[in-house]
């Protein structure tokens, strides 16, 4: 099996993609690969856009927007 397909299973499998399986796969997919790898990633997506995978980027991107907010929150009624 393909590296990509390999990455993909593990997310689908666990309902997570790290951070690292994500720089692995774009790193992966700038390179040739099969039809079925293709179709994996699609799939991944899917699963990702429709809640069955997590994203660990988007995790944390959120939680820094939530603290950003929360700090300027603070910092509006302290004013």
């Amino acid at each position: 099996m393909s590296r990509i397909r390999e990455i993909v299973q593990h997310a689908l499998t666990t309902g997570y993609l790290t951070i690292e399986a994500e720089e692995q796969l774009r790193q992966l997919l700038v390179t040739k690969y099969e039809w079925e790898d293709f179709k994996a990633f699609i799939r991944l997506q899917q699963e990702a856009m429709e809640g069955r995978v997590r994203q660990q980027s988007r995790e944390l991107l959120h939680a820094r927007q939530l603290a950003c907010g929360n700090f300027n929150e603070e910092v509006a009624i302290a004013s």
